[in-house]
């Protein structure tokens, strides 16, 4: 099978995920074109319909499983038996259930999964003070998820018909684990606030959120019960004045930094 084209699919608040597919991009030697489901105003309207060149559909790893937002804005987009790279980012805790259920949201819409990944990011709650898998994906991350990308070129290849490819088995759980957004914190509106001594009005927190929660008039407004706590604002934040104060957080943060010291390395599924 020839790969003519490849559409990259992600939800990418922080571009870490992003970054991911498109090393693999990279190892399979063909044009790609972006598709970016993290915009708050992402619709799949207009949007040319799949047919059989490959898809890499990637999303970051929440608490075991794909964010919900994610998950919603993939129903918006169809296959039709395209095949399909699934790729989960996570940030060197456990990915758990989200490869497989990328797999079942993904078949459900039509695609048919060829291959999967398992790759790491910096964690979302990292900061200079507490780093949780800092850097990465570094160079070693980057040269294995373009060597992914030569093997799923070199399968595809192999073969003149998707009929022929087996289907790939994805580690995890049915039923999935419970989806709890806040990482066990007890279920109460949350976000990163604003040092407003420090905040220079830019803008750039209020175009990274990915639910539009954040707006800017005199001063900087956080929807909290909008918030999926993707610490994109904080990321972006030129001058430092979007932090995460909440003592939960801070707290949890600080367990992660503690114990995920141990360097966890890329998983393929081929």
């Amino acid at each position: 099978m020839k790969i003519d084209k490849v559409k990259l699919v992600y939800f990418s608040p922080t571009g870490t995920t992003r970054r991911i597919l498109e090393y693999i991009s990279e190892g399979l030697e063909a044009p790609a074109e972006y598709i970016d489901l993290t915009h708050p105003n992402f619709a799949a309207k207009g949007l040319a319909p799949f047919g059989k060149e490959l898809a890499i559909i990637g999303v970051p790893v929440y608490v075991g499983r794909v964010p919900t937002l994610a998950a919603k804005r993939l129903s918006q987009i169809k296959g039709n038996d395209t095949p399909a790279v699934l790729v989960v980012v996570y940030g060197n805790r456990a990915y758990e259930d989200a490869l497989l259920e990328l797999s079942d949201i993904t078949s459900g819409l039509g695609f048919k999964p060829v291959a999967g990944g398992v790759f790491l990011a910096e964690h979302s709650f990292s900061s200079a003070e507490m780093p949780i898998a800092r850097g990465r994906p570094d160079e070693a991350d980057k040269s294995k998820a373009v060597k992914f990308g030569e093997e799923i070129r070199a399968k595809l290849l192999s073969t003149s018909d998707l009929k022929n490819i087996p289907p790939v088995t994805f580690p995890g759980n049915r039923p999935y684990r419970t989806y709890s957004p806040g990482g066990g914190r007890p279920q109460q509106p949350s976000s990163p606030e604003t040092i407003e001594d420090e905040c220079t009005k830019c803008g750039e927190c209020v175009e990274a959120c990915p639910t539009g929660a954040i707006t800017m008039g005199s001063t900087l407004e956080t929807r909290k019960e909008a918030c999926i706590r993707c610490h994109a604002c904080v990321r972006v934040c030129p001058t430092g004045a979007r932090v995460m104060l909440d003592p939960w957080f801070v707290a949890h943060t600080k367990v992660l930094h503690d114990n995920l010291v141990k360097r966890n390395e890329p998983e393929t599924f081929l």
